[in-house]
């Protein structure tokens, strides 16, 4: 199976990295985890971006299961629920 998504040059510097929420409208465990994505991308600098599985049949077949699901510069980082602490350390690491 090929990456879904690039990765990023940027790792360490949390501003040049990517964090991809993977979800699908009306999910309250999707709304949460933008809630956190969007706060600790606002305060590391990292950017953000959202898929919607319903609207993209790779994302679908891959994640279905598992939504909302986070990948930093395309590798999954979590799913189900996020920490904002360890979503934090990740960026910056």
């Amino acid at each position: 199976m090929s990456p879904l998504f690039r990765r990023s040059a940027g790792q360490g510097n949390p501003a040049e990295r990517v964090v991809t929420l993977v979800g699908k409208p009306g999910c309250h465990l999707c709304d949460d985890a933008r809630a956190v994505v969007s706060a600790v991308c606002a305060e590391t600098g990292a950017g953000w971006e959202e898929k919607d599985i319903t609207q993209d049949a790779a994302l679908n077949d891959a994640y279905w299961e598992q939504i909302p699901v986070v990948l930093i510069d395309g590798e999954q980082h979590t799913f189900w629920r996020v920490d904002p602490d360890r979503l934090r350390r990740a960026l910056r690491s």
